[in-house]
């Protein structure tokens, strides 16, 4: 389970734990702005920062809330004002986009900044472009064994979704012990927000930013 090999730095704070220091990667979705230093001066460490269109990250993460966590559920029309409002568990969803673009415009060669769409459009070539960014770039051997499309198929939604892991296990972590691991994988598409959406929430979204 992804969730389990790379965990998330708030998790590790809330239960009072230090990170695998054999493990080099952490997950997160706190701001820019509330990152420890230590990650932020940190010289060789680097963050590479995933953003998706708004209207699709609300309904992914509607659906998640709702059907998943043991909590009470507010209706759809409130969660989808919260979170206009910026009323989400991460603060509000364009500050917490543009804390970290604007630190990748600053500093390119520790902050990598990707969307999300992009990334699914032509994955081939962002998974070179992560590679490189990370400075362990695929060599001409390697490209020609077909390793980076191996890399993209085991990665893929479809891979991920169908291992017996997601399919059945819970996710180990303390926080989130009810919640099964396939409820991670809903459907990965990109404008799923066109099912649930009404145009005028659309637009509400949209002009935000």
């Amino acid at each position: 389970m992804p969730h389990d090999i790379v965990p998330l730095i708030e998790f590790l704070y809330c239960k009072g734990r230090q990170r695998d220091s054999q493990n080099p990667l952490l997950s997160t979705h706190v701001p820019y702005a509330s990152l420890p230093k230590s990650i932020v001066k940190c010289p060789t460490c680097k963050i590479i920062y995933m953003c998706r269109d708004p209207k699709d990250v609300f309904v992914s993460l509607w659906h998640f809330i709702s059907k998943h966590l043991d909590t009470d559920v507010m209706s759809w029309e409130e969660a989808f004002d919260k979170f206009c409002t910026g009323f989400s568990g991460y603060g509000p969803f364009w500050d917490n986009i543009l804390g970290y673009w604007k630190a990748s415009l600053e500093d390119p060669e520790k902050i990598l900044f990707l969307k999300y769409e992009d990334l699914q459009n032509n994955t081939l070539f962002y998974v070179k472009r992560i590679a490189e960014f990370m400075g362990c770039p695929f060599s001409v051997e390697e490209e020609r064994q077909g390793i980076v499309q191996k890399i993209v198929n085991f990665c893929s939604f479809e891979s991920l979704s169908n291992l017996q892991v997601n399919k059945s296990n819970k996710i180990s972590n303390e926080i989130l012990l009810k919640v099964e691991n396939n409820a991670f994988f809903r459907k990965g598409k990109i404008g799923d927000w066109e099912n649930y959406l009404t145009p005028d929430m659309a637009k509400r979204l949209d002009q935000i930013n």
